[in-house]
């Protein structure tokens, strides 16, 4: 008989197990991603007292936890969680029954602390997990995907330049982030950020520690690609990667292979660095960063969302 515990500590050594071997099983599906010895430290999950466990007699099966608690989740007015890849894992054997018992144990947790916007990022070939989550009312919002450091093929730019942008000079894509920003603010992105939220990310944004690429035409900026050295997971944290955190194209010079060129263009300075892989995460109801991005990437995680309905928090039993 199954049994759902609170997740503690002694929980660690077997849920640090089942994690592994879940980011096996994707490793088995999209060969560029490393190999992974040891995950992060699993003892926060403990420590938050928002997870749970599943015992099939005395062995652990499955297992979900989640981050502290923050507010605001994705600029609304709701209390959010999110569960990493490795905040959660099952055994292969009915996942998709062990994931729908963990998700209505932990989220009746959460809703008691009045967390209402509930996510989680799970492997993009785990069917099982997907479908389970699917069903209990997610959708899908962002992906990682991952690429071998190898040039793209029949790349054709005439006319157009490709050069790193010195950090001295980064305020010059500063309206091209503008138009990024405008473009995901619009359906069916509806993404957006107020001028004085905007500002903010702007100086971030130029502050940060990152590497720029820019396509010229007659030498007017007309694309640029931003990459760091850290990402979204512990896989883009890894040795040996690069992760690209924002690209845009000006739309009179979409299509034309531009973007293209100057992907290729990145790839070719950073595989004379000695760097092996490429990262990117994206939003998948982006279309334009869905449709170019999965031409060149194979996506390794779906991140899903949930926004439980308010009126849930007035429930007697909650």
């Amino acid at each position: 008989m199954l049994k759902i515990k609170d997740f503690d500590k002694s929980h660690i050594e077997e849920a640090k197990k089942l994690a592994l071997m879940n980011y096996d099983e994707e490793r088995s599906a999209v060969n560029e991603l490393p190999q992974i010895d040891n995950f992060p430290d699993l003892k926060c999950f403990a420590d938050n007292g928002l997870g749970v466990s599943v015992f099939d007699g005395n062995n652990m099966i499955g297992y979900l936890c989640c981050h502290d608690p923050h507010d605001n989740a994705f600029n609304s007015m709701a209390k959010g969680v999110f569960s990493p890849i490795y905040g959660h894992g099952a055994v292969s054997n009915n996942r998709n029954m062990i994931y729908k018992k963990l998700y209505q144990a932990a989220a009746c947790k959460w809703i008691k602390h009045k967390i209402t916007y509930h996510a989680i990022a799970l492997y993009a070939h785990d069917d099982q997990a997907i479908n389970a989550f699917f069903t209990y009312g997610f959708g899908l919002r962002c992906m990682d995907a991952i690429r071998q450091m190898t040039n793209l093929k029949d790349i054709k730019c005439e006319g157009i330049a490709f050069n790193e942008l010195a950090k001295i000079n980064i305020e010059k894509i500063r309206e091209m982030r503008r138009l990024l920003a405008r473009h995901l603010s619009k359906s069916p992105c509806f993404m957006y950020s107020s001028p004085e939220k905007l500002q903010n990310w702007l100086n971030r944004a130029e502050s940060r520690d990152s590497r720029v690429f820019i396509a010229e035409k007659n030498e007017q900026i007309i694309a640029f690609i931003e990459v760091m050295d850290d990402g979204e997971n512990f896989v883009s944290d890894t040795d040996g990667i690069k992760n690209i955190c924002g690209a845009y194209c000006l739309g009179e010079f979409r299509g034309t292979g531009i973007s293209q060129g100057l992907l290729d263009y990145a790839i070719t300075r950073f595989r004379e660095e000695g760097y092996k892989t490429f990262g990117v995460d994206f939003e998948s109801f982006n279309p334009t960063a869905n449709g170019f991005w999965l031409k060149y990437f194979k996506p390794y995680t779906n991140s899903l969302v949930r926004r439980i309905d308010e009126c849930a928090l007035d429930a007697p039993d909650n």
